[in-house]
This record gives C-alpha cells, sequence and structure tokens, in this order.
C-alpha cells in the first residue's frame, strides 16, 4: 500500500514543499499541528493512498483545519483516510433508495473552496479531481500551478524521484 504525504508551506513570501510520513499523524489534529510547525503562514497538506483518493488540508495559523476529500468512499475502505478525515466531514447523507447509495457516497466532501484565493475556485477543484485519467499526482501538480507553487514541487520531485 502506496501512502504519499507532502506539505506545501508559504514562509516569507515564497513556497517551500516537504513529503510528511502520513503515519506519523495519528488524527487530523495531529497532522495540522505537524503543518503549523513549518510555517505560521498558509500550509496545504496533500495525502492520497494508492492512487485511490486525494486528501487537502489547508491551515492558516492558528485557525481550524480546511479539509477536502475528493472521494467520501474511502472514509470506509481505508484505514488511513479515516483516520485524518472521518471526523473533520460531514456524514454521507442517507439514501433513499439502495441505486443511490454508491453515486451520493462518492461524491467529493468537504470545503472544495479551500483553494479559491490560491487561484483554484471550487468548481475547477471539483473538475480537476473528476478528470478521466486524472492521478492524485496530476491534480497536485495542477493546483500547485494554479498557485504558483510549481517551482517547489518540481524541487521536491528532483529529490525524491
Amino acid at each position: 500500500m502506496s501512502q504519499t504525504a507532502i506539505a506545501i508551506a508559504r514562509k516569507g513570501g515564497s513556497w517551500s514543499a516537504q513529503e510528511l510520513d502520513p503515519a506519523a499523524a495519528e488524527d487530523l489534529d495531529a497532522l495540522a499541528d505537524l503543518l503549523r510547525d513549518l510555517s505560521e503562514e498558509v500550509v496545504l497538506g496533500f495525502v492520497e493512498e494508492d492512487d485511490e483518493y486525494l486528501g487537502i488540508i489547508r491551515v492558516d495559523g492558528d485557525s481550524d483545519p480546511r479539509v477536502f476529500l475528493s472521494d467520501r468512499r474511502v472514509l470506509t475502505s481505508t484505514e488511513l483516510a479515516a483516520r485524518l478525515f472521518a471526523d473533520a466531514l460531514p456524514a454521507a447523507a442517507p439514501a433513499e433508495d439502495d441505486d443511490e447509495a454508491p453515486t451520493r457516497m462518492s461524491m467529493p466532501a468537504g470545503d472544495s473552496d479551500l483553494l479559491a484565493d490560491l487561484g483554484t475556485p471550487a468548481d475547477v477543484l471539483i473538475e480537476l479531481i473528476g478528470e478521466e485519467g486524472m492521478l492524485p499526482a496530476d491534480v497536485i501538480a495542477a493546483l500547485g500551478e494554479r498557485a504558483g507553487v510549481g517551482d517547489a514541487l518540481d524541487v521536491l520531485e528532483s529529490v525524491g524521484g
């Protein structure tokens, strides 16, 4: 099972990126604290597992973390997603009939507008995660490009891969 977590932090007007160990955070609060340790400004965390989903965590100073998850079904199928995101996201509304359940549960969950001030409004984020053939790494790269942090991600990629 492949788990990846990346943090992108803005400090003094410039961005830096680094890998995180997703196992190091027992829950969302612990992950948010790890992110806050990187900068008092904006810090974004990206979590993905086996290319199944993308979780985005945003912390701005001491404010509560804002969270977005590309596929709420992973809350019941992966331990990492459940541990990090289940308490922060609203439960899926009960389906009126069984045919609706898979569609409703596969919808993104959380704050889809958390990157709007960084160049990606909610509708674009939803479009990116729903685009056929887009892996979480591709979405992260596109979001980074839109936010102007592509260089930081390129440095991380050249060091890590």
